[in-house]
C-alpha cells in the first residue's frame, strides 16, 4: 500500500519530561488506526507533531507529496458569529454540495434537523461538535486526524460517524487516526492500534478488545519476567539472612546485588483506585421531579432550543435510595438540565421538586468550569483547600497519599492545574466531588477526556458505589456497566423508560421502532415505602416496573408503584449484578486451570517420548485435579449464567 506520511526520530520533552524518544512510525493507505494511552502520555500530542501542528524537538515528519491532512482539534476552533452554513460549507452554493452523494450523507447525518442559519454560538457542545466535525467530513481528505472526535456527540451520532468511516474510503485508500475513549467506536472501525506509551509506542493489530487481549499476553509475559526476578531476590535475601558477611569484596559486592534486585520493583500504571468513599445515609426519600414543566429562557446549558420551547412537559420522574440511571438523548434536548433540576440548581416552570432530607448531590459537569477557576493553583492546593485528611476505606489519608492514588506522583502534584491535560483535570474533579462525601451523584457525560484504563477503573468504583447514581453518557460500555436501567430524552418534553437499553432508543430514532407510547412519559424509580426497605445501607437498584411494560402504568401519586419490584423472572438487577460479576470471575478461574491443563499435556508428551512412567503417573494425577477443578468451575459458571440472563 502507498505510504502516506510517517515520523522518523521524533524526540519531545517538556521541562524534565520526555514525552517521546527517538519514535519512528509511518501510516500507510489504508490504514486505520485508533491511539490509545493513560492521559498525558502523548496521544493528542503524537498526533498534532504527524499533523504539522506542533515541532519536536528532534526528528522530522514527513508527507508524500499531495497529501491532504484533515484534523480535528478537541478545542472547539469554529467562529460563533459565523452561520452553521458558513461555517460548514463557506461561500459554496448549494446546489454544488448537494449533488454529492457522500456530503449529502454529511450534512444528514450531522445536521439533520438543525436550521443552516443559525449562528454557531447559539448551538449546545453536541451541536457545535456536530458543525465542526461536518465542516471536516466535507473536505477531500487523504488522512483524517480525530482527536477525541466522539467527545458531547449524542450515541447516534456516534454511531453514524462510525459507519461514515468506514464507508468514506476503498479498503486500500484513505486513512485516518482516532484518539478516543469510546472502547466501541474503537472496535467498531479500527484495524490497528497504537499504544502511547513510556515515550514509545507499540503497534497491536485489532480494535480495543484484540488489543486488551494482546495486551494482557504481553503483560503475562512481564509478569513471568517478574516472578523470575522475584525468586532470584529471595535467594540473595536468603544469603544474606545467613549471617553477617566476610570483609571481602566478594560479600560487599553480594549486597550491593541484593540491593538493587530489591530497589527494581517497577512502578505501578497510572490507573484510578479511590475505593469507596464515605457516604452520607439516604433516607426514605431522595428525589422526585413531580409534574414538571419547564419552558426555556436562552440559558443554561440547552442554547440551541428557541426561547420559549417547553423542555419538560408535566414530568414526573423518582429516584429512590440505590438507584442507577442511564441517560440518553437527543441533542438540546435537555441532559443535562435534568441533572440541574435533579440538583435544585433550575427551577421549573410548573411542578415541583422534592428533596429528601439527608440527600446530598454533586454533579460532575461536562466544562470543568470548578477547576477552570482555579487554573492559578497548584495540584495539591486544590485537593488540600478545605480539608488535609480524607478518610477513605476506613483509614485516614493525606491529600498527597489520596492524589498518588489517582495517578498524580508527588512531582506532579505541584504542577499548575493550568498545565494539566483534559484527562488528568477531569481525574481531579472527579476526586474533588468524591471527597465532598454526597449521597447522589450525578455525572455528565463522565468519560470525555479519560483513557481507557482510567475508565475501567472508574467503573470499577462507580460499580461499588453505593448511593444513588445517575450517568449521561453516550458511551455505552459505560452505561451497561455501571446502571441498571435507562431513559431516553427524545425532544418532545417527556422521559421515556427504554426497557431495551441503547440499542432499542437507536432504533426508535432511526425509525426501527416507535418510540414508547404517551403513558411512559413519566419514570418512576423507588417509591418512599420501597425506599425504606432499602434505606439502611445500599438499597437494592430498582428496577422499573415489569420491564416490558410503561413506565407509569400506574398514576403519579400511586404509591403502590411497581419501580422498586423484582425483574420478572425473580432475580433483582443487584443480584443479576452480581451474577455477572462472578462469571467474570470464575472465567478468570477458567483460564489459569486451563493454561495449566495444556502445560500438563505437553509435559506428558515430553514424559511419553521419554518412557518416564512415574512421571507420566505423576502428571496424570495432576490433570485429573484439573479436569475436576475446570468441571466444577463450568457448573458455577452455568448457574451464574441462568441468573444473570
Amino acid at each position: 500500500m502507498a505510504h502516506l506520511l510517517g515520523a522518523e526520530g521524533l524526540t519531545l520533552t517538556f521541562g524534565t519530561r520526555t514525552i517521546l524518544d527517538g519514535l519512528t512510525i509511518g501510516i500507510d493507505a489504508g490504514d486505520r488506526i485508533g491511539i490509545v494511552g493513560r492521559n498525558g502520555d502523548g496521544k493528542s500530542t503524537l498526533m498534532r507533531l504527524l499533523a504539522g501542528r506542533a515541532q519536536a524537538d528532534d526528528g522530522r515528519v514527513t508527507w508524500r507529496g499531495g497529501v491532504d491532512v484533515g484534523f480535528l482539534d478537541q478545542s472547539d476552533v469554529l467562529d460563533g458569529d459565523d452561520s452553521i452554513r458558513r461555517a460548514v460549507v463557506g461561500e459554496m452554493a448549494d446546489y454544488e454540495w448537494a449533488s454529492s452523494p457522500m456530503l449529502r450523507d454529511v450534512a444528514d447525518g450531522l445536521l439533520g434537523g438543525l436550521d443552516w442559519d443559525q449562528p454557531v454560538g447559539a448551538l449546545s457542545g453536541g451541536q457545535r461538535r456536530r458543525v465542526a466535525l461536518a465542516k471536516l467530513l466535507m473536505g477531500e481528505h487523504d488522512v483524517l486526524m480525530l482527536d477525541e472526535p466522539t467527545n458531547h456527540l449524542d450515541v447516534e451520532g456516534v454511531a453514524w460517524l462510525a459507519d461514515h468511516l468506514k464507508k468514506r474510503w476503498k479498503a486500500d485508500e484513505g486513512a485516518f487516526l482516532v484518539v478516543t475513549h469510546d472502547r466501541w467506536f474503537l472496535d467498531e472501525i479500527c484495524t490497528t492500534t497504537w499504544e502511547v506509551h513510556d515515550a514509545t509506542v507499540d503497534t497491536y493489530e485489532g480494535g480495543y478488545a484484540a488489543y486488551t487481549l494482546a495486551r494482557a499476553e504481553r503483560d503475562r509475559a512481564a509478569a513471568v519476567e517478574e516472578q523470575k526476578r522475584q525468586q532470584l531476590v529471595k535467594k540473595e535475601l536468603a544469603w544474606l539472612r545467613r549471617g553477617a558477611p566476610a570483609r571481602t569484596s566478594k560479600p560487599k559486592f553480594r549486597v550491593d546485588a541484593a540491593t538493587a534486585l530489591i530497589n527494581d520493583v517497577p512502578e505501578p500504571r497510572d490507573t484510578v483506585s479511590l475505593r469507596r468513599m464515605a457516604t452520607a445515609r439516604l433516607g426514605k426519600d431522595v428525589l422526585d421531579l413531580e409534574h414538571v414543566t419547564l419552558r426555556l429562557r436562552g440559558e443554561g446549558d440547552e442554547p440551541a432550543v428557541a426561547d420559549g420551547r417547553t423542555l419538560f412537559d408535566d414530568v414526573t420522574f423518582r429516584l429512590g435510595p440505590g438507584e442507577r440511571v442511564g441517560v440518553v438523548g437527543v441533542n438540546g434536548a435537555g441532559k443535562s438540565t435534568l441533572l440541574r433540576l435533579l440538583d435544585g440548581q433550575v427551577t421549573p416552570d410548573d411542578g415541583r421538586i422534592k428533596r429528601g432530607r439527608t440527600v446530598q448531590t454533586a454533579i460532575l459537569s461536562q466544562e470543568v468550569e470548578e477547576l477552570r477557576k482555579k487554573a492559578h493553583m497548584r495540584v495539591h492546593e486544590v485537593m488540600t483547600e478545605e480539608k488535609n485528611v480524607f478518610v477513605v476505606g476506613g483509614k485516614e489519608l493525606s491529600g498527597a497519599q489520596l492524589l498518588e492514588q489517582i495517578g498524580f506522583n508527588r512531582k506532579r502534584q505541584w504542577t499548575p492545574v493550568s498545565d494539566l491535560s483534559g484527562g488528568e483535570r477531569r481525574r481531579l474533579q472527579l476526586l474533588k466531588l468524591m471527597t465532598g462525601e454526597p449521597n447522589v451523584l450525578m455525572l455528565d457525560e463522565p468519560t470525555n477526556d479519560l483513557d481507557t484504563d482510567t475508565l475501567a477503573s472508574m467503573e470499577d468504583l462507580l460499580d461499588d458505589w453505593p448511593g444513588t447514581l445517575v450517568v449521561v453518557s453516550h458511551d455505552r460500555y459505560l452505561l451497561e456497566r455501571v446502571t441498571d436501567h435507562q431513559v431516553a430524552l427524545l425532544g418532545d418534553g417527556s422521559v421515556r423508560l427504554l426497557p431495551g437499553g441503547v440499542e432499542q432508543y437507536l432504533r426508535i430514532r432511526s425509525g426501527r421502532e416507535a418510540a414508547p407510547g404517551e403513558a411512559a412519559r413519566t419514570y418512576r424509580g423507588q417509591t418512599s415505602a420501597e425506599a425504606g426497605a432499602t434505606a439502611s445501607g445500599r438499597g437494592s437498584a430498582a428496577a422499573p416496573a415489569g420491564s416490558g411494560e410503561s413506565a407509569s402504568s400506574a398514576a403519579p401519586s400511586d404509591s403502590a408503584s411497581a419501580g422498586g419490584a423484582e425483574a420478572a423472572d425473580g432475580a433483582s438487577a443487584a443480584e443479576k449484578r452480581q451474577a455477572r460479576k462472578q462469571m467474570q470471575r470464575v472465567e478468570k478461574q477458567m483460564e489459569k486451570l486451563s493454561s495449566r491443563q495444556r502445560r500438563l499435556h505437553e509435559e506428558m508428551a515430553t514424559a511419553s517420548e521419554a518412557g518416564d512412567v512415574d512421571r507420566l503417573r505423576t502428571l496424570q494425577a495432576e490433570l485429573d485435579d484439573v479436569d475436576a477443578q475446570l468441571g466444577e468451575l463450568e457448573e458455577t459458571w452455568l448457574e451464574a449464567g441462568e441468573l444473570a440472563e
